[in-house]
């Protein structure tokens, strides 16, 4: 949990983060593989959901690197999300090691083809000098996204070492401050149900998870 203040407008919002490891990785047990990261994500998407009561509505997505994957694999199936940030992101691992012009059955983190299906506004900061996933990634991404916000390309910027440059945060800043104002236009525009009828709106959508 942190406080997030807005200069322009003097305005300061209480944001909550949360991180977590993937199976295999950090502190968490399991094996990592691709469908496990999805699994995980899934999981802490579910347990913010029904412990705290978020709605997709208040989250902005974040994935960093081959984190991109399963960021988008959530953010494809969630219609209302308020944003999402891809972070030295990657087209496909397999791109990442060759540049193949279609999706190989066997590829992993099929990120060209999920970005297609976010509804929601899309930040993406990639460094143009990075030696890991190269910087047409990034800016493939970008073009691929449906609703695209003004792209961070940090000029000499590698893959690690992004959150170093002043222009990192000042951008992501601006970024939350954009997606707050457009949620509160959205609420105010929204159709507001009579009270009357409020026990007789009935849910038929099913969220489901799953390859």
């Amino acid at each position: 949990m942190g406080f997030y203040s807005d200069e322009s407008t003097k305005s300061v919002y209480l944001v909550f983060l949360c991180s977590y490891d993937y199976s295999g990785y950090g502190a968490s047990t399991g094996k990592p593989s691709e469908y496990n990261t999805y699994y995980d994500i899934e999981a802490v998407y579910d347990c913010l959901k029904k412990e705290y009561g978020i709605g997709q509505e208040d989250l902005i997505l974040y994935g960093q690197s081959v984190g991109s994957g399963p960021t988008l694999h959530l953010a494809s199936r969630l219609e209302k999300l308020r944003g999402v940030v891809l972070h030295s992101g990657i087209l496909s691992g397999i791109r990442v090691l060759y540049p193949v012009k279609v999706t190989l059955w066997f590829d992993i983190f099929k990120n060209i083809d999920k970005i297609k299906q976010v509804e929601c506004p899309v930040l993406v900061i990639h460094g143009t000098a990075d030696d890991i996933v190269d910087f047409s990634h990034g800016k493939r991404l970008w073009e691929l996204a449906k609703e695209k916000y003004e792209p961070l390309w940090v000029k000499g910027g590698g893959h690690c070492n992004l959150e170093t440059y002043p222009e990192y945060i000042r951008h992501l800043r601006k970024f939350v401050n954009a997606m707050e104002k457009l949620a509160k236009e959205r609420a105010t525009k929204a159709p507001q149900v009579p009270p009357s009828s409020m026990g007789e709106v009935k849910h038929n959508k099913c969220l489901r998870f799953g390859k």
